[in-house]
């Protein structure tokens, strides 16, 4: 399996940017699939769910109103729409599904909010400049 992020990019205060996630090896279309994201030096922060289907997407308070998860199964690609930036939006971004099982198998790495471990992407940087 294989999950490859793109999309970030240096922005200024209040601006947008669209995070794409190109999936490959496996059943995209069958996974609820997350956005988490890493700040330097803190823990890992769940951001948005997406259901398989991509009709239900559910937001931590922290985006819900700013950013918008989408999916497109033909393409196998999860995108995230991030608007009205703000600087404590910088960090790495990454999508993941929920891990099952034992190790997340490489390239994809295990990363974990809360309770909760997900095997996701190698991530792209969102720096917001004020």
């Amino acid at each position: 399996a294989q999950l490859v992020e793109s999309g970030g990019d240096l922005v200024q205060f209040g601006g947008s940017l669209r995070l794409s996630c190109a999936a490959s090896g496996f059943p995209f279309s069958s996974w609820n699939m997350y956005w988490i994201r890493q700040a330097p030096g803190k823990e890992t922060e769940y951001l948005s769910q997406i259901s398989d289907n991509g009709r239900s997407a559910w937001y931590a308070d922290s985006v819900k109103g700013r950013f918008i998860a989408s999916r497109d199964n033909a393409k196998n690609t999860l995108y995230l729409q991030l608007d009205s930036l703000k600087t404590e939006d910088t960090a790495m971004y990454y999508c993941a599904k929920t891990r099952t099982g034992g190790e997340c198998s490489p390239p994809l790495r295990t990363y974990r909010t809360g309770s909760w471990y997900y095997c996701g992407g190698q991530g792209t940087q969102v720096t917001v400049s004020s």
